[in-house]
């Protein structure tokens, strides 16, 4: 087989990735993430583009950087011409759809530039993006937002169809507990993280989602897909079922990484995520104690699901001819230096699991192994394109397709750095910093030592991996670093110079179009 007939895309939202038994966990056994680390490769240095929802997911669909694709948060659309995995997989004839969550809206005033709406077929696909919402759903349905919405959520309508009753069974059942005389304690706090979600296991989203993905599977038949099964966990609301709430103690936690000497005159931006509400609560024991259980229950929980789905695959025979890509889009803080949620960059925020199997016998040789190498979440649209043997679009993909190391093959001049970058114009980071809406930029440049992160307007951070691997030193203004500073800086502004913006012609349009002026009559410069 010299292609690759299918491919399954699996991200977990918010899964760091030191949770993973593979990934060195010591109590929180993952086998069947495992399984899949022995059938193909595990990549042990890989980062996001951005530590945020939206703008890492639009990356990992793009093939390019946040503000190269422009959609730099959760809520900013991805621009209409942006092309996404969907736009380069459906031409050679592979179904494109996702299961899940993909946190992208729609460019609204784009589609009506063009007179597009979302009840036509294109318009449906452009404003997913890309993908046939085969089972869309972000994970996210407070009641007062599904109400402004006017959602018709198919998971509240399945769930009401198994005698959930309510307006929003994903408000008040999955992602809610029960009090001791009947009373609804919302997920969204997390005091009540401990408790079971009222849902039954069966009928939990991870479940749903996964039932739903086979669903797809079987209905494909023989044709080629490629499906983003885009869990909705270990997300907050961290709200498990039964059996997963309680499966795990204080015993089994990571130790939390943080010192005191990092809130003595922090860098001013790190300063000011800490001092957000959700910092300060993750920075409390008891809410540590309380949402972990939760956290690596729903872990468990989507690694029993993968369980389902890689069973079907053997017995269907598509293992043999179906790419398989477990990732994350960022990771969780989880009160690690003294912070709630992700956005910033330290490893726990910025790195993810990668797992790949190729079912090819080309992949035989790494089968098990794991690469050190330096990878991006915008290495996998290119990765997907030579699986597929789709078009490369190398003037618009600014990743790099990772099936020379999946062969066991090292790519001449491989990346030394991994890049990455927020804007944190809408937190309240901002507005403590009093910073333009236009000047919240950070960006992040990490070698096999050193990680620089510079800030618009103020001091930068750095960090000695290899000296202070718990990054905990921040040695941003240390006056014997002045030089290394210089160094990352100048890394960090080639990368930035070397983003791809002649994304409508080709390097080999490029080309004739400079051949075509003496054959057109324009002549510049001749005596």
């Amino acid at each position: 087989m010299s292609k690759i007939k299918n491919i399954l895309f699996i991200m977990a939202d918010q899964l760091r990735w030191d949770h993973l038994s593979c990934y060195g966990h010591p109590h929180l056994e993952t086998p069947n993430v495992d399984g899949l680390a022995k059938r193909g490769v595990r990549f042990d240095r890989a980062y996001v583009q951005s530590p945020v929802c939206g703008p890492s997911r639009a990356s990992c669909y793009t093939g390019r950087t946040v503000f190269s694709h422009g959609a730099t948060w959760n809520r900013v659309p991805l621009p209409i011409g942006e092309l996404t995995l969907g736009d380069y997989l459906r031409p050679v004839g592979v179904r494109t759809a996702v299961v899940g969550k993909t946190h992208m809206i729609p460019d609204a005033e784009g589609m009506a530039r063009l007179g597009l709406n979302q009840d036509t077929e294109i318009g449906m696909i452009v404003s997913e993006p890309g993908f046939e919402p085969y089972e869309r759903d972000d994970g996210l349905h407070p009641t007062p937002l599904l109400k402004r919405k006017g959602d018709n959520l198919a998971y509240n309508d399945w769930l009401k169809s198994k005698g959930y009753v309510g307006e929003n069974p994903w408000n008040d059942y999955a992602n809610a507990a029960e009090g001791p005389d009947g009373e609804v304690l919302s997920g969204w706090y997390l005091r009540n993280s401990k408790l079971p979600a009222r849902v039954r296991e069966e009928h939990s989203e991870t479940v749903y989602m996964t039932n739903r993905a086979l669903e797809f599977m079987e209905e494909s038949g023989d044709r080629p897909w490629c499906l983003h099964l885009s869990y909705i966990k270990p997300h907050w609301p961290y709200m498990a079922p039964a059996p997963y709430h309680n499966m795990y103690g204080s015993n089994t936690f990571l130790p939390v990484q943080r010192d005191p000497s990092e809130k003595v005159d922090p860098n001013p931006v790190y300063g000011a995520f800490m001092d957000m509400e959700v910092s300060r609560s993750f920075s409390e024991p008891e809410t540590r104690e309380t949402v972990m259980p939760a956290y690596m229950g729903l872990i468990k929980q989507i690694d029993d699901q993968l369980g389902r789905v890689f069973a079907y695959l053997e017995e269907t025979g598509k293992a043999d001819e179906t790419m398989i890509v477990f990732t994350s889009d960022h990771g969780d803080y989880l009160g690690d230096h003294w912070m709630g949620e992700k956005e910033l960059f330290h490893e726990v925020s910025v790195r993810v699991p990668l797992i790949i199997s190729d079912p090819r016998s080309a992949a035989d040789s790494t089968r098990g192994t794991v690469s050190d190498a330096l990878v991006e979440a915008i290495d996998l649209v290119p990765t997907f394109l030579e699986a597929t043997g789709a078009p490369l679009a190398d003037h618009r993909l600014e990743g790099a397709s990772l099936m020379p190391l999946l062969s066991g093959e090292t790519p001449k001049n491989w990346r030394q750095s991994v890049f990455s970058e927020i804007d944190y114009a809408f937190y309240q980071a901002r507005n403590t910093l009093k910073v333009g809406v236009d000047d919240a930029r950070g960006y992040m440049i990490r070698t096999d030592r050193w990680k620089y992160v510079h800030f618009k307007g103020f001091p930068p951070q750095l960090f000695d991996l290899l000296n202070d691997p718990d990054e905990f030193h921040d040695l941003g203004r240390s006056a014997e670093h002045q030089e290394v500073r210089a160094d990352l800086k100048e890394i960090l502004f080639d990368r930035l110079i070397d983003r791809k913006n002649r994304t409508t012609m080709s390097k080999e349009g490029v080309a004739v179009l400079r051949r075509d002026e003496d054959e057109i009559g324009i002549l510049i410069g001749k005596w």
